[in-house]
């Protein structure tokens, strides 16, 4: 059975002051997203499903039906505010989505094989996706999920300040902990952390997640559970999100499963602030010129 790639796009980025997930990077109007489906089809996915707002379904399907039509089955959930609260009743207040996990377990009545999660605005590069690959097809089980590691170096933004995953990896290669670190910046080739945490320096060759995961359809059923604990402490609060690092520590500390840490050699680059674009759209032109995609990628 061929992997799923499950692809957010349902955020509202509020950092960036638009919709990046469909801006145009590409010389024939690529998104992001596209390099990423273009790398997934390539190395074997069979489906694509894209976790969006309702309110963007026919804006998603006019951009994707006609590129991916003949090459993937293609599917498009909404994730609704409304959505797997099994009784609870949110606070009207609320308009912030409920966060990545909650948005995995939107897509759980498409998605029966073992699936690749990323975000929409992120560009993974080839290597993550023969990685993620590999792992799902001859790996991946119930006790067993991954995730596609980034050297922190490589995932800095010029333009401000960002908040990523560290990773902490056991001596066997396995996840013991996503730690979120905060403000994270480059000044005079020194990475800072500037949110009181210790160590605040950090080694460029940090791993660090960039919400790229490998589950099986098991995390469905555990996410379920976990969301209702979540609602239940933190429903109340308007921004309060249900993050996938969440169920990855459940997974490994209660579960008894195993994460492992895969290590990537792609580069990686993405859209935090409108600043980034004219970097994002050089890096893609630099990957068209060396022959790594072609220059229309769907024509």
């Amino acid at each position: 059975m061929k992997p799923t790639l499950l692809i957010l796009a349902a955020g509202m980025a509020s950092r960036y002051g638009g919709m990046k997930q469909i801006e145009e990077f590409g010389p024939e109007g690529e998104t992001i997203m596209d390099y990423s489906i273009y790398d997934a089809i390539r190395v074997g996915f069979g489906k694509i499903v894209f976790v969006i707002r309702e309110e963007f379904a026919e804006q998603f399907k006019a951009i994707f039906d006609p590129k991916l039509k003949g090459k993937v089955d293609v599917e498009y959930v909404y994730q609704h505010l409304d959505a797997h609260l099994n009784g609870y009743v949110k606070s009207p207040e609320r308009a912030k989505p409920w966060g990545t996990a909650h948005a995995i377990l939107c897509a759980q009545h498409v998605i029966n094989e073992p699936f690749a999660v990323i975000n929409a605005d992120d560009f993974y590069g080839h290597d993550a996706f023969v990685k993620a690959y590999d792992f799902l097809t001859t790996t991946c089980s119930e006790k067993h999920y991954a995730i596609i590691a980034y050297e922190l170096g490589q995932t800095l933004s010029d333009h401000g300040t960002v908040n990523r995953g560290v990773c902490q990896v056991d001596g066997f290669g396995n996840l013991e902990e996503v730690r979120e670190r905060l403000n994270i910046s480059k000044v005079n080739e020194v990475v800072k952390s500037e949110d009181g945490l210790m160590p605040d320096v950090l080694s460029l060759s940090t791993m660090v997640s960039m919400n790229f995961w490998c589950f099986s359809p098991s995390v469905f059923k555990l996410s379920q559970s976990l969301f209702a604990d979540f609602l239940t402490e933190h429903g109340h609060e308007s921004k309060s999100e249900f993050f996938i690092p969440v169920v990855a520590d459940h997974f490994m500390k209660v579960s008894v499963g195993r994460v492992e840490v895969i290590p990537t050699s792609a580069i990686w680059f993405g859209v935090t602030y409108k600043e980034d674009a004219p970097s994002v759209r050089e890096s893609i032109g630099k990957l068209l010129n060396a022959g790594v995609y072609p220059k229309g990628l769907w024509s």
